[in-house]
């Protein structure tokens, strides 16, 4: 692909990265789930056997015969944005992409020798060209990572665990496996959305289309700002009980929340990082091998503790008391999960008899509903 064929891109002309790392846009979480998956008890075993056994030629012969591959000739204005893609994130060979028939808006990056990309008709038919170039980013940009092969194995191992469900702990070691890889791929998805704002360069566009996922086309009832207020108070509503609604909530999807992936992205657009790789100053593959190990496990860190000391979620904000170390920890910390679990009374202080007053009451346990099937609308 030459400078020439691709320097205008359509619509307007955006920014080029010659030479970029994924980890310019690679979100801290995404990397720290990485390190810890490929550190789970048989994950290394289970991998390289399932690399030569997966039948990627199988899948790719499947897309061959019952899609619609897009080239110059078939969904063009698709495929253009696809050579824009790998062009500005300089991705030296472009993946080759396929439409499948499904009203579900999705895509996806998969393959374990050379990346595919496949998005659905749903999608397609939700979103408009500025929107879908943010999509298509994102998608180049799991394969500029390599997600495709840890996507593949999941998809995979998701089936693989249903087919098995009925032997008596014969799934258990699988599940965790792809436990740890849907919350991987989770954070994957925060990159990813990072390197379709890179592309598209068009903060409004990937706010609109991640509303639309949500939503479906009707922009005309919709408000950029009052969704973002969506994710905000999804962060902070409630008490523990919440809290742990909330995990209970993502541990079967394999995608972030939209309305958190939207208050993600816009956070990182207004960072300094962003504007930095803007600016044409960003992590170059050619220095990818001389990346020191120990600076990503402290940025990752880093990142942690700053979400449990910035986070407004109940549970993240008692961690953080907790790791403050104030006060007497002991005396504490009964008191701190009783409030935050119902808001019952704290200890008293012993009575004169030299006993322990306390009422031994924590308060109603409250209505304890579940929300919605979360594995519903697991789009992009």
């Amino acid at each position: 692909m030459t400078e020439n064929d691709q320097g205008n891109v359509p619509s307007r002309q955006r920014k080029r990265f010659p030479g970029i790392s994924s980890r310019a846009y690679e979100h801290p979480a995404d990397r720290s789930a990485l390190v810890a998956l490929r550190k789970l008890s048989g994950f290394d075993t289970v991998f390289k056997a399932l690399s030569g056994l997966l039948p990627e030629r199988s899948l790719r012969l499947l897309f061959l015969s019952d899609s619609v591959r897009v080239s110059d000739a078939q969904f063009s204005h698709l495929n253009d944005m696809l050579r824009d893609a790998c062009y500005i994130l300089d991705l030296e060979k472009v993946p080759p992409m396929y439409v499948t028939q499904d009203p579900k808006p999705n895509a996806m990056c998969i393959g374990l020798d050379e990346p595919i990309i496949v998005v659905t008709t749903g999608l397609v038919e939700l979103l408009d060209e500025e929107e879908m170039r943010a999509v298509v980013g994102h998608e180049v940009g799991h394969a500029l990572s390599g997600h495709s092969v840890y996507r593949t194995v999941l998809l995979f191992l998701t089936g693989l665990a249903l087919k098995i469900a009925w032997i008596p702990l014969g799934n258990v070691a699988i599940m965790a496996i792809v436990t740890a890889l849907r919350e991987w791929f989770r954070k994957s998805e925060l990159s990813a959305d990072r390197a379709g704002l890179l592309v598209g360069q068009d903060v409004q566009a990937s706010m609109r289309g991640l509303m639309k996922i949500a939503g479906g086309n009707h922009l005309h009832e919709m408000n950029v700002d009052a969704f973002l207020a969506q994710a905000d108070e999804y962060e902070k509503a409630g008490d523990l009980r919440d809290s742990v609604l909330k995990i209970l909530n993502v541990l079967p999807r394999t995608h972030p929340f939209t309305t958190v992936r939207a208050a993600e992205l816009k956070k990182w657009s207004e960072s300094r990082d962003f504007q930095r790789i803007m600016d044409g100053h960003y992590p170059k593959r050619s220095e990818d091998k001389d990346a020191s190990v120990t600076d990503s496990f402290r940025e990752s860190a880093g990142h942690y503790a700053d979400t449990v000391r910035t986070s407004k979620d109940p549970l993240m904000k008692l961690v953080g008391d907790i790791a403050g170390g104030a006060g007497d920890l002991a005396g504490d910390l009964g008191g701190k999960l009783r409030n935050a679990f119902g808001g019952g009374q704290g200890p008293q202080k012993p009575d004169a008899a030299g006993t322990d007053g306390t009422t031994g009451t924590t308060g109603t346990a409250g209505d304890g509903k579940s929300g919605p099937d979360s594995g519903a609308g697991d789009a992009k």
